[in-house]
This record gives structure tokens, C-alpha cells and sequence, in this order.
């Protein structure tokens, strides 16, 4: 999937004009709390390196939380606008990833309420004639997963795409979600027994 917040919002952000030497190197040796703060001491442009360092990272749980890349792609943009407009409120600079992964994940459960078919799920993309020949079979196995996801509860959800999508560690996950590991080792395996009990062994 693409995000393509810099040039999508170039009339409302100005974050743009890093060169992309400069990005690639800020984005290596700076970490988040140092660009925040640059970010609110007026170095508006460097928000950029957030983008570029969140967008990959975050991809694949927007696409699998909301059950289609077009759709996550628009949560994921409208999440770092949101983030931009906001980033006053982050009292913890230095956890910017924890942070915006809730701006994230809000924003995608806005997204797939609003979608028209909320059920469906894309699944990996696959290369050229691979994905012509599995179309079928993989719109009837995206359209089952999405509606076994949409059944269990936000929490198992979230747990269950960041373990077993974004192949995160519970220590990872707990991180971002704030969650203890016990708690969230007990969501994904409730979530695992629901999915095998909807998908009859599938997951």
C-alpha cells in the first residue's frame, strides 16, 4: 500500500522540502522525541521523517484493522494529519510510536465503520499472474476472514493483527498499546479459538 501524505496534503502541511539525502540521514540518527521537538520548535519540515518512518511500519495493521488498502491508506493519511495538528498533546515525545499507533488505530475502526462492505479483508498482494489466478479464491477467503475479524471485539482484533499480521512481539505490543503482555497474550489466543471455531481450523 502507498501513503502518500506529501503530496496529498500540500496545501494544509508544509512538512515537505527535506531533501532526500537529508531525510534518509534524519531518519537513521534522530530519534522520535528529538524530531517532535525540533517539529514544535518550528522545524516543521522534519515531520517528514515520521512519516517515512511510521507509514511501512504501521502498513500492513492499517490494511488488515480496516480490511482493504485503499481504505487504510486514507485512515493512514488523515492519521498523521492528525498527528501533525496535535503534536503539542504528545507528552511523551520519545513514545511518538505509541502515540500515533492510537491516533492510527482510532482513525482505521472510524474507516471501517464507514465502509459500504465492511466484511471484506485483502490479502497479501500477490505478483501478476499468482494474483489473476488466486483472484477468486482469494476474494472468498478475504470476504470470510473479514467477517470472522468483524465478529470478534476491537481489543482481539487489535491483538490478534499485531501478533499474527504485523508479526510483533507481546513486548512490542505492549509498548505501543500500553497493555500488560499477560492481557494481551489472553486476546490473541481468545481470538485465535474464535477465528479457528469461524473458519473451521482455517487460522
Amino acid at each position: 500500500m502507498t501513503c502518500n501524505v506529501t503530496t496529498r496534503y500540500t496545501r494544509s502541511v508544509t512538512f515537505l522540502a527535506i531533501p532526500q539525502s537529508h531525510l534518509q540521514e534524519a531518519i537513521v540518527e534522530l530519534s522520535d522525541g528529538t524530531v517532535v521537538r525540533r517539529v514544535l520548535d518550528g522545524d516543521v519540515e522534519l515531520f517528514r521523517v515520521l512519516v517515512e518512518r511510521y507509514r511501512e511500519q504501521f502498513g500492513r495493521y492499517a490494511v488488515a484493522l480496516v480490511g482493504d488498502s485503499d481504505t487504510a491508506a486514507d485512515a493512514m493519511q488523515e492519521a498523521f494529519i492528525r498527528a501533525y495538528r496535535s503534536l503539542s498533546s504528545c507528552r511523551d515525545p520519545d513514545r511518538f510510536g505509541a502515540w500515533f499507533y492510537r491516533i492510527l488505530t482510532n482513525q482505521c475502526h472510524d474507516a471501517r465503520a464507514k465502509r459500504p462492505n465492511p466484511t471484506s479483508f485483502d490479502l497479501l498482494d500477490l505478483p501478476g499472474d499468482d494474483r489473476a489466478d488466486a483472484a477468486a479464491e482469494q476474494t472468498e477467503l478475504g470476504d470470510a476472514i473479514g467477517a470472522a475479524l468483524e465478529r470478534l471485539t476491537p481489543e482481539q482484533r487489535e491483538a490478534f493483527v499485531m501478533k499474527h499480521v504485523d508479526g510483533r512481539s507481546y513486548e512490542e505490543m505492549a509498548n505501543l498499546t500500553g497493555t500488560g503482555v499477560d492481557a494481551l497474550k489472553m486476546r490473541v489466543h481468545r481470538a485465535r479459538d474464535s477465528l479457528r471455531e469461524m473458519l473451521g481450523g482455517v487460522v
